[in-house]
């Protein structure tokens, strides 16, 4: 088998999950922790970000960030070491939580049911200032952003150490044959002999342009990871089962199947448009990717970020710090003159020959059981999407 060249941030991949011969025994620290009033309840965000530790997709993080790390990665998008990182990944408890929680004391992380889910090293624990981070992070402080309004549901003070998984949340068996680890995506991809890896993020169906731009990037790569995102989104969000069903549609039909893995991220969006873009990309080169697309206003939302702000932000690093190339693209479209999938680099023609539709047309269009032109979107994708909206109204 090729060895993948691929490392991972910070050089090694990280793996915080129980030896399998000690499962029994941490499950029973937990529930002892927790019994004694020293545990915390975690729901969808919170156990995403703690399997994507455990399982080495922060790399090299290894548990919820304490102050220094924190600190740095708000101020300066670099952990303390100086390691390029953009998003804190941290654990807020409540003030009346955090005053129980012991310093050098180890604490229970247990789901909604209270079953053990992982015990955590406390480190530390500190206060944090929401408008500040809101500010740095996102770009903004107003509360119709998703990202400042999760951060205004949480609780007010950082609880920073270590972590050891216990166990995988169920939310896992969804999706059960697309949940690869970082571990996984190494060894499929050194398995086909593929070094040249190119990840493309994603939480809505896959449109003709999205299809026009991650083929470009295949024709230099050998081998594409298509990866969608099905954490939690904005409630307005497509489904993950309906988009889902819409990428494997279309690589049943229009993708070479020996140069596409498809496989699920289980983490949540920020919508941090673009520092989440760095984000991104480096998780992706810890499940071995050397390349990531970056697209028109990758994780945006709303009015919040420039067009290309998450492609400019790849200047403020070293050519080497990040691991993992950009690939950029622009905004892409089917040009009736050109006869074909073009761009505005590549195109000379203007507006009036391109098929674009909004997406408030593309709904409407969906909901009345019209197909969107196949210069737009591939029929079999729109059909999923007319089925599902028709299941839902009945």
């Amino acid at each position: 088998m090729m060895k993948l060249e691929v490392a991972p941030h910070g050089g090694v991949l990280v793996d915080r999950a129980v030896d399998p011969d000690s499962v029994e025994a941490l499950q029973e620290k937990c529930r002892s922790l927790y019994s004694r009033g020293q545990g915390v309840h975690l729901v969808n965000r919170r156990i995403s970000d703690l399997e994507m530790i455990a399982i080495g997709a922060f790399s090299p993080i290894e548990g919820f960030m304490g102050r220094a790390d924190y600190e740095n990665v708000v101020a300066n998008k670099r952990l303390a070491n100086g390691l390029p990182w953009t998003i804190p990944v941290t654990l807020a408890v409540v003030r009346e939580e955090a005053d129980n929680i012991q310093l050098d004391s180890e604490l229970a992380l247990v789901d909604s049911q209270e079953n053990p889910l992982a015990v955590l090293e406390v480190e530390e624990k500190y206060a944090y200032n929401r408008e500040r981070e809101a500010r740095l992070v996102y770009g903004t402080t107003d509360m119709e952003h998703p990202g400042v309004f999760n951060l205004h549901r949480r609780g007010d003070v950082y609880i920073g150490g270590k972590i050891t998984l216990i166990q995988r949340s169920s939310q896992r068996d969804e999706f059960s044959k697309y949940h690869l680890d970082p571990i996984d995506t190494r060894h499929e991809f050194a398995a086909r002999g593929w070094r040249r890896i190119v990840g493309f993020q994603t939480r809505n169906p896959i449109h003709r342009a999205h299809e026009y731009i991650q083929k470009a990037a295949m024709e230099t790569m050998d081998g594409l990871l298509l990866h969608p995102l099905v954490g939690e989104t904005k409630s307005d969000d497509i489904p993950a089962n309906v988009r889902m069903r819409c990428y494997e549609v279309l690589l049943e039909h229009y993708y070479p199947k020996d140069r596409v893995l498809l496989s699920v991220l289980p983490a949540v969006m920020r919508y941090a448009g673009p520092r989440e873009a760095i984000f991104h990309a480096l998780v992706r080169k810890n499940y071995g990717c050397s390349h990531f697309i970056v697209g028109r206003d990758h994780a945006g939302v709303g009015r919040y970020y420039g067009t290309y702000d998450a492609q400019y932000i790849f200047d403020e690093f070293g050519e080497d710090e990040l691991g993992i190339t950009p690939m950029y693209f622009d905004h892409a479209f089917y040009c009736n003159k050109c006869e074909g999938m073009a761009s505005v680099k590549t195109c000379p023609h203007d507006g009036s020959h391109h098929v674009t539709l909004s997406g408030t047309k593309v709904r409407e269009m969906l909901a009345h059981g019209q197909l969107p032109p196949q210069e737009f979107t591939r029929p079999e994708v729109a059909q999923v999407l007319i089925d599902t909206l028709r299941g839902v109204d009945g």
